[in-house]
Parts: C-alpha cells; structure tokens; sequence
C-alpha cells in the first residue's frame, strides 16, 4: 500500500482503501450576501487539558472557539450563537452559554459580523411556568444586552409544563410584548430533542402549526423570521407561504435545505443551519453565486453537500454535533478532537471514515494532506493499521 491510500472501515467492518484527493477547493473570502440571510450555527471548541468529567460544566477553549467564529464572518456568514450545534443542553449549560454570547457577541461587535444568539430557559430542570417565563426573560435581557439579536428556542421545561397550546400562547406573547428589537423564533423538532416531542400544546404537526403561526400573527412586529427543524421541506414550504408578510423563514432543514433556499415561485427561505459549519465557505460561495441570480449554479454547487449533511444528521439526529466537530478538527479548525460532555464518542468509527470521505471528496479541507494524517491517527487509535 502506498502513502497516498487510507484504509478506511466500512459499517460492514471491511476495510478497504481510499485515495484523499491532494488540492481542496479554491475558496475565498468575501462580504456578507445580497439575496439571503444566512446564519450557521456554530460549535464550540473544548479544553482538552482540563481534567473535567462528562458532568462537569463545560471547560471551553475561547481563543479557539472565537477564531472559528471569525473564520465564519470572514466569509460573509453570520453566526447562530449558543444554539444545539453548541452542545447547548447537551454539554453546555446556561453558565456557559452565557459566557459564550458574552464573548461572541463582543468578538461580532469588533469584527462587524451578524449574531444572533440563543435564549431558553437551560437554568431551569424543570418548573412552573411562571418559573419558565422568568427563565426565558433572564435570558433575553442577557442576549439584547451584548446588542446580539435574540433566538427564543424552544424549552424542555415548557414543553414539560405546558398543559396545552394556550400556554405556549401566553409564555411567548409575554415574551415577545417585552421584546425590544425583533426576534427569531426557533421550532426544533423531537429528532434534535426527544424531549421537545409535542411542542406548541400537540403532537399533531397541523395543529402544532396552527399554533405557532398564531403566536407571530398576534405580533408581527416583533418577529424578524422563523427558524424551523422539521427535517419535513413541504411542511416549511407551507408554513412558508403562510407567514405574514415582512416575517422571514430561515430553514433549518439540513436534508433539504438546497431546494428550500433556492426557493420557488412564491418564495424562498433564508437560512439557520448546522451544517453550515463545516460548510461554511462552500456554502457562501454557493449563495454568492446566487446572488448574481444564478439559481442552477447555486444548486450545482451545494446539491453535492447534501449527501455529507444527511450522513452526519443520520439518527440519532442530536449527535450530528459530533460530526461537526470531527470535521473541523480534521479540517485545521482546531488541534484536537474532544468535546464537551465527552460527546466525541457519540458516534462510531465508520461513521467518521465515511465523513471524512465525503468531505474530502467535496474538496472541504483547506489542507488534505494534514486532514488524512489527523485521519490516520485516528484510526490507529482504533487499531486500524496502515
């Protein structure tokens, strides 16, 4: 076997023998884009020398963490702070993330990049829903407090407290009357987090619909856009087409998410998403060229994504965020492959080896040849001999 081949593990368990390609992709910077909003949600980098365990809180490499944000505003996208994609419940909690969107938002302030950032109600386990309410206004005032644009993100403790639509009625429409710019609200779908199952007071999607599109219509000043992770593209389509007018739609769709920013003859959607991580400069080149108007450009471009974006999305779903970082360590992002809440052993070793193949292949890393060697090491570790 030649220096040049990887033996890559297969889910069947065979190995067999891949050729990294020798140049990435010619990728440059640029401002942000004219036709769409675009937000990715970004990861954050974990101290690998602190001697922390799965419960403890998180110990966070900030100089790293906020030069991948910047990586990301260099290239004209804007950053989705303190979101699901940061482990946000999943190995960040809220002491955390608000030290996050601390610094972050500052880092935006000085560099001029957009933010938005995350407000739940991750301080509380469980409670009543004043006790939600005054979670949530906590941690509004914080985020429109570093000047960040604000998220409401859905809340386990509502979704465990409410008793029907009507409170989800009442939590959000006191929320947004406090408001004092508009905000992004976020529907994410039991597939991120079991524990979300039923929000907006039903299981029954059509229902739930009706009563988030309530909610934006009894204020409609107050909602800059959606952001809604359904994995379903009819069902944001349709809910789309339903928004008031001046509301955006901001898919979170990483199935699908080609054809929904594309967009049709009734619209479009602008968009927040994970997997914009890892894809970040090929993603904004791709909406770039869709700026001068060329939709089958801007297809050809990012259709090849989606095969990689469904791979690291597969279920469970809510491990995605393992092959996010995986990517960005392979691809120089970072110099080690540790998460917080130890969640890089969320997924297996076929799972990386195929990641990596298909980013790879898609020309992401900026530099091949350290992200096979970073490749290599990994599979020694898991006794797989070159």
């Amino acid at each position: 076997m030649t220096t040049e081949t990887i033996q890559l593990p297969g889910a069947d368990g065979v190995l067999r023998s891949y050729t990294p390609r020798t140049e990435p992709l010619a990728l440059t910077t640029g401002a942000p884009f004219s036709s769409r909003t675009v937000f990715s949600a970004a990861h954050v980098v974990a101290d690998p020398y602190a001697d922390v365990s799965p419960d403890s809180p998180a110990a966070v490499d900030w100089d790293a963490t906020l030069a991948f944000r910047r990586h990301l505003w260099s290239h004209g996208l804007g950053v989705a702070e303190a979101m699901d994609t940061a482990q946000r419940g999943m190995g960040l909690d809220w002491a955390g993330a608000a030290e996050l969107i601390r610094r972050s938002a500052a880092e935006a302030k000085a560099v001029g990049g957009l933010i938005a950032c995350g407000v739940g109600t991750d301080q509380l386990a469980s409670g009543s829903l004043a006790e939600v309410q005054a979670a949530y206004e906590e941690q509004l005032a914080l985020v429109e407090g570093t000047g960040a644009q604000a998220i409401l993100m859905a809340s386990r403790a509502l979704a465990a407290v409410a008793s029907g639509p009507e409170d989800y009625l009442d939590v959000y429409g006191h929320l947004l009357r406090q408001a004092s710019e508009p905000v992004i609200l976020h529907w994410l779908g039991p597939m991120f987090d079991p524990a979300l199952e039923g929000y907006w007071g039903s299981s029954d999607l059509d229902a739930a619909t009706d009563t988030f599109l309530e909610v934006i219509a009894a204020h409609p000043d107050k909602v800059d856009g959606i952001k809604v992770s359904l994995l379903d593209a009819q069902r944001e389509i349709d809910l789309r087409r339903r928004l008031p007018k001046g509301v955006r739609c901001y898919t979170g769709d990483d199935f699908n998410y080609p054809e929904l920013i594309a967009g049709d003859d009734h619209g479009f959607s602008h968009a927040l998403l994970g997997i914009f991580d890892p894809l970040g400069p090929l993603a904004a080149e791709a909406v770039r060229v869709l700026d001068t108007g060329d939709v089958k450009g801007f297809r050809e471009l990012l259709d090849p994504t989606v095969e990689l974006s469904r791979h690291l999305f597969q279920t469970p779903t809510r491990f995605y965020k393992t092959g996010v970082v995986f990517l960005a360590w392979l691809a120089g992002h970072q110099s080690h492959f540790t998460m917080v809440g130890g969640l890089q052993s969320a997924r297996s070793l076929p799972h990386f080896a195929r990641a990596y193949e298909l980013a790879d292949g898609l020309g992401l890393f900026p530099d091949p040849a350290l992200a096979a060697a970073r490749m290599k090491n990994l599979l020694s570790l898991y006794g797989v001999e070159q």
